[in-house]
């Protein structure tokens, strides 16, 4: 892609961010892949996601590509006034530690106003105003307390969501605002303090069964014992043993798949005759499409679904995601610290016809020092 075609709207944008594990750091990375600089500062140990293991151990090349690291030891006069003259440039400041953390570390947003009154802080925290204000939270914690987990197991067995949805999203919320307060300094010349709250993202998430509940007074089922609102929508076994989701959710998706699949006499079935009387005979019809659905392998299938418009899809592993089709070859490629290099997904997100986000580096701890602390006129 041409220099000039690159959509880096933010590339004058100087962001400095004080957090760790998924929250924060995805706030950062989003302004990152909008052209942002992004300064991540940390303390001589290093971020301590830099070490976890396991399902963590993806966290920090996932949530950090892109960044500067600058190591600074915040409890020394020079580490205090190497923050001093960073926040004095930076902004926009990026923070998810518990308040009484922030303050002792000088970063308390409203003092942070009356220095700076161009900064736009953005404080990713567990929750918004309120008695649970200053209650620790977690991704987990919060899909739980707001029924997200609820909804999503089996009656009796809550399970969180597959993937640290309500971390990565409130990160988009805080950029998304963190934009907004960038257009209205613009006019004003002054910033804004942005508090995103884990828990009120994680309600929003649920919000369509809370007010299905405000509606109608029926408490909704869990996801995996809902009350069906479309005919077919389901997984079926095929016949090399592979799993396969199929969606009719309109009348003429209803109409073809039975076609494709030599079921037209449900057409003409008077029990069948309007949306509702296929969804009410559920019980007999899904055990008949399971049941013709198994003369079919998977490739023979999609080959007759595809064409005509019939959702469906494999019931696919993320590992399976590097050699799938749609982006096999179209992830962007970042550098690891020891010079690996790794794919990661980025920005679902085109603009004239080009992926958004670059390439990114993940950097070593402290690899920006030399650079930054001579900007900032030290040593």
């Amino acid at each position: 892609m041409d220099n000039l075609d690159r959509f880096q709207p933010l590339s004058h944008i100087r962001v400095v961010e004080f957090s760790h594990m998924i929250f924060g750091p995805a706030c950062g990375m989003f302004l990152g892949l909008l052209g942002a600089e992004v300064i991540k500062v940390e303390p001589p140990t290093g971020d301590k996601t830099r070490q976890l293991k396991g399902m963590g151990a993806s966290f920090f090349p996932t949530f950090n590509r892109g960044k500067k690291s600058l190591c600074i030891d915040q409890n020394t006069p020079e580490g205090k006034e190497v923050i001093e003259r960073l926040l004095a440039s930076a902004d926009i400041l990026v923070e998810n530690f518990r308040d009484h953390s922030l303050e002792r570390m000088g970063l308390d947003p409203d003092k942070l106003k009356e220095k700076y009154p161009q900064l736009i802080t953005v404080s990713c925290k567990g929750f918004l105003d309120g008695p649970y204000r200053e209650r620790s939270a977690l991704d987990e914690v919060v899909q739980m307390m707001t029924g997200l987990a609820y909804m999503t197991g089996p009656p009796g067995n809550p399970l969180r969501i597959g993937s640290s949805a309500n971390d990565i999203m409130g990160g988009l919320f805080g950029a998304f605002t963190a934009l907004a307060a960038l257009q209205e300094r613009g006019a004003t010349g002054k910033g804004r303090n942005v508090r995103v709250g884990l828990f009120e993202n994680s309600l929003l998430l649920v919000a369509q069964h809370m007010v299905q509940y405000a509606l109608l007074g029926v408490e909704p089922e869990p996801m995996p014992n809902r009350s069906f609102t479309w005919p077919v929508y389901d997984i079926f076994s095929t016949s090399d043993q592979k799993d396969i989701f199929i969606g009719a959710v309109t009348d003429g998706q209803w109409e073809s798949l039975c076609r494709l699949l030599h079921l037209e006499h449900l057409l003409d079935d008077p029990r069948l005759t309007t949306r509702m009387d296929q969804i009410h005979a559920r019980n007999w019809t899904i055990p008949l499409f399971s049941k013709t659905i198994q003369r079919y392998s998977f490739i023979k299938l999609a080959t007759i679904l595809e064409p005509e418009g019939i959702p469906f899809a494999p019931v696919a592993k993320p590992s399976e995601m590097y050699d799938h089709p749609q982006s096999k070859g179209r992830l962007p490629v970042s550098e690891l610290p020891d010079g690996d290099l790794i794919s990661i997904p980025g920005m679902p997100i085109e603009v004239d016809h080009n992926r958004v986000g670059d390439d990114h580096t993940i950097p070593a701890l402290g690899s920006y020092n030399d650079e930054l602390l001579k900007e900032l006129g030290l040593s």
